[in-house]
């Protein structure tokens, strides 16, 4: 097992991943910045090392003063969780050029699916269903463009290929719109992504948004942990996670499961990993896979008693997969709610000092969180404070214990959207099952 694990993230995640590391008696080093001092990982670590300012760019996203932090506490492996440098390939790679395990996959295979054009390629390739799209690039032929739409079949959805959390996307109704859209997103992805890169794919009018949780350890084992419902979505920001996804039976499982399982191994995929796709009419339809471990991750974990972070560390140090595909079970079924620290209504950020919090507790209820009486929620970082996760033998004793648990849960001295998760808990048709990814934005009364 490896000896010592350095997190270079913050918040939930990184105390998530210290009681992993605890547990299997691995050694850990917290980085942070000079805002996360008073961080809850941050006090129970092994070892803590400050690596900059309260800017991201300054401390979490800085490759080589998280590299330095490595070299000088002797550390063996790097733990990114998920957000700021998990998907970069570039500091992937750094980290096994420097000596140090990187705990996910290569360089090359982030890379890769990264890039939604060569993802897309390789899921096809693989036979994973994939969404009917341009089957590459989109050049500067305005008459290609417009061929390659009506091909398709409006309404398309133009998409960059290096984008992700929703933006570098336009939709296109009619063949009037297209040339300008292309174009437009071409400008967008090129400022935000560097790189301009876009391609085209049929807009799916009410879709799902149905993941699948893998884990492969590189050499030739890969299993598959069931399938998510995030479909209750904001800005394309997910809300809410469930597992199993409604609707979805064991036979489709199995089906999508097994050929997301066996393009791992041909991918020679290392780590946890998620295939992301959109699901409408029983039909999936691939649109990615992140190369990390997902916010969502515990929903999985409590329907299949799974520890998701500790066979990443495990893999990490080489060991084979410790389970296979015929031990895993799907049992009951989990909620999460994220807990962000925003207005409510207005969804803007709430940063302050927290005066009182009480969790919530009871059977089948988790708590992921690094809050505590007394922390101050910095501005500079994503407004997730914690989840709010639980678990029932049937979706509706699930639904029961949220319901409850949100009723429990108590933080004073900033606002946060536990009033939106309570809406969304009583809402009947989120009670019924199977809404679509604009369903909450029109609830609402916002626009997609």
């Amino acid at each position: 097992m490896l000896d010592k694990v350095l997190i270079a993230n913050r918040g939930e995640i990184a105390l998530r991943i210290l009681r992993a590391c605890k547990e299997l008696g691995i050694k850990t080093v917290a980085v942070h910045s000079t805002a996360d001092r008073n961080l809850k990982h941050v006090l129970l670590a092994d070892e803590s090392i400050c690596i900059g300012g309260a800017s991201a760019t300054e401390s979490y996203l800085n490759i080589p003063r998280i590299i330095a932090a490595a070299e000088v506490t002797n550390s063996i492996a790097i733990h990114p969780g998920y957000g700021f440098l998990a998907e970069n390939a570039e500091f992937a790679e750094a980290v096994e050029k420097s000596g140090f395990i990187f705990v996910g996959p290569t360089a090359e295979t982030i890379d890769l699916m990264g890039d939604k054009v060569s993802a897309i390629n390789a899921m096809k390739k693989a036979g994973v269903p994939c969404v009917p799209g341009s089957d590459g690039p989109l050049g500067d032929d305005e008459d290609k463009n417009k061929s390659i739409a009506k091909r398709i079949g409006y309404p398309i959805i133009v998409k960059a290929a290096g984008g992700g959390g929703g933006r570098g996307m336009r939709v296109v109704r009619q063949e009037s719109e297209l040339i300008s859209a292309i174009e437009t997103t071409q400008a967008e992805a090129g400022a935000a992504f560097g790189n301009a890169t876009v391609y085209m794919e049929k807009f799916l009018e009410n879709p799902r948004h149905v993941e699948i949780q893998v884990l492969a350890d590189g050499q030739g084992n890969a299993i598959h942990l069931g399938e998510r419902d995030c479909s209750m979505q904001r800005r394309h920001q997910k809300v809410v996670e469930e597992a199993p996804a409604p609707g979805v039976s064991e036979q489709m499982r199995n089906k999508i499961g097994d050929r997301c399982r066996r393009a791992c191994i041909e991918l020679n995929y290392r780590g946890a990993g998620t295939f992301e796709f959109l699901y409408e009419n029983g039909e999936f339809y691939f649109i990615e896979m992140n190369t990390r471990i997902q916010v969502e991750h515990p929903v999985s974990e409590m329907i299949t008693g799974v520890d998701l972070i500790k066979e990443q560390l495990r893999i990490a140090a080489g060991q084979p997969l410790s389970i296979d595909q015929s031990q895993i079970q799907i049992r009951g079924h989990a909620i999460e709610c994220r807990i962000n620290a925003e207005d409510p209504q207005t969804f803007v950020p709430s940063p302050g000092n927290i005066n009182m919090f009480h969790s919530p507790g009871g059977l089948g209820v988790r708590w992921d969180s690094h809050i505590y009486a007394g922390y101050t929620v910095p501005p500079f970082y994503d407004s997730m404070i914690g989840k709010l996760i639980t678990y029932g033998e049937s979706r509706d004793e699930a639904i029961a214990r949220m319901r409850h648990a949100l009723d429990e849960l108590v933080i004073d001295g900033i606002k946060t959207n536990i009033p939106l998760q309570r809406i969304i808990m009583a809402d009947e048709n989120f009670f019924a099952g199977g809404t679509n990814i604009h369903y909450l934005e029109k609830k609402l009364g916002m626009s997609s």
